[in-house]
């Protein structure tokens, strides 16, 4: 069978049966994408990030190179996937309008599209700086569509992500505590001798026990000097004593992942400036916790941390974003997008809002020692949803 008669198979016993939330939460979503694009004017929105599509469906895969689009109108949803992906499509989400292409003719993607935009649409948005939006989507439906205007959405659905309901929270929550348990079991594997890779199995195999699914980026465990380079991950170090190990994990729960950052020094015992430097990450977050409150601009916050930042200032590298919203994400990053921590920032910290406090300090050449929190803001002030141990002892 083709893959619309695959899709006929499943629809409609299977249709929307590993959706992760009820029809309502959907329903509120559109409803307030709708009354942002009126108030935009906006007639419709072509959205092609992958996580951005979930929000608004549920539709989930790990197959995230291919091309995906959704288009809202003002009264209609239209999903669009490859051959490969109808059962995701079918199984994940409850849109009633699914269009398949061949998964190798990209160029048939076109054509409904052209049909989706057509019929009083004349301005079309869409988020021009992901690279989800491939640009020869976008120019075949400016040749097609020439009296159609293509502007980019102001970063209309960022907007609405950035505060999560109740049930995205309670996900969160979940993430967090299968968090923990990977690296718990990371920090019980830096024994001197053994290498970055067996800390980073002994994590991974413990976040997929505890119910991780697929995570947006595989666990990061770094040690010695490289734990100095940013970015870089396990690649069959041998572990030293006295050497810090860097550890940054976030499992995914329905996608949502509330990351953490620790380090641990093999053999237990820190030297007098790897202490210094923890506890410096340690009065980073406590500065953030104490300001992280409604009606506070995330200037003012990371104005606040870059003071608790001064004493080790100008011998530890630093990225200067203190914080980043987390939500629902799929590879190659679990990082929102909908918000930073950094000076500038005039945004304010609203209930519901969700930050990862990724603070990591980098002495070039030497080590660097990461320790964070993943938050919650309430009415109250922030709330952490990790648990971090904040010490350097396996």
């Amino acid at each position: 069978m083709d893959f619309n008669a695959y899709g006929k198979a499943l629809s409609p016993r299977y249709r929307g049966a590993e959706c992760p939330f009820q029809a309502s939460e959907y329903e509120d979503r559109i409803n307030r994408v709708r009354e942002r694009m009126a108030l935009e004017d906006f007639d419709a929105l072509l959205v092609t990030d992958p996580s951005d599509i979930f929000y608004l469906t549920g539709y989930g895969t790990f197959e995230v190179s291919v091309h995906v689009a959704l288009v809202v109108t003002h009264k209609d949803l239209m999903l669009q996937v490859p051959s490969i992906e109808m059962g995701p499509a079918l199984t994940t989400t409850r849109v009633e309008n699914i269009s398949g292409y061949r998964w190798e003719g990209i160029g048939d993607v076109l054509e409904p599209l052209v049909q989706a935009l057509t019929n009083g649409i004349e301005t079309v948005a869409v988020d021009a700086w992901h690279g989800s939006l491939r640009t020869g989507v976008l120019d075949g439906l400016k040749v097609r569509l020439p009296t159609v205007r293509f502007v980019h959405n102001n970063g209309l659905l960022k907007k609405i992500r950035i505060v999560k309901s109740e049930a995205e929270i309670a996900y969160l929550r979940e993430s967090a505590r299968v968090t923990a348990a990977g690296l718990k079991a990371a920090r019980a594997a830096v024994i001197p001798g053994t290498t970055d890779n067996d800390v980073a199995a002994a994590g991974a195999r413990a976040l997929i026990e505890a119910g991780s699914e697929f995570m947006s980026m595989q666990p990061i465990v770094t040690t010695g000097v490289r734990s100095s380079f940013i970015h870089c991950n396990h690649r069959r170090t041998v572990i030293e004593a006295g050497d810090p190990v860097f550890l940054e994990f976030g499992s995914a729960w329905y996608r949502y992942t509330a990351p953490m950052m620790q380090t641990v020094v093999a053999g237990g015992q820190p030297d007098g400036d790897v202490q210094r430097v923890h506890d410096g990450c340690r009065r980073i977050v406590d500065a953030l916790l104490a300001s992280v409150r409604p009606g506070v601009s995330f200037d003012e916050a990371a104005r606040a941390a870059e003071r608790a930042l001064q004493p080790l200032a100008d011998e530890v590298f630093f990225s200067g974003v203190f914080g980043y919203t987390v939500g629902a994400q799929f590879p190659p990053s679990w990082v929102e997008g909908s918000g930073f921590i950094a000076r500038g920032g005039n945004t304010e910290f609203q209930p519901g809002m969700v930050f990862h406090l990724p603070i990591c300090l980098r002495a070039p050449g030497r080590w660097g020692i990461g320790s964070s929190e993943t938050i919650l803001v309430t009415e109250k002030g922030a709330e952490p949803l990790t648990d971090n141990p904040w010490h350097l002892e396996p």
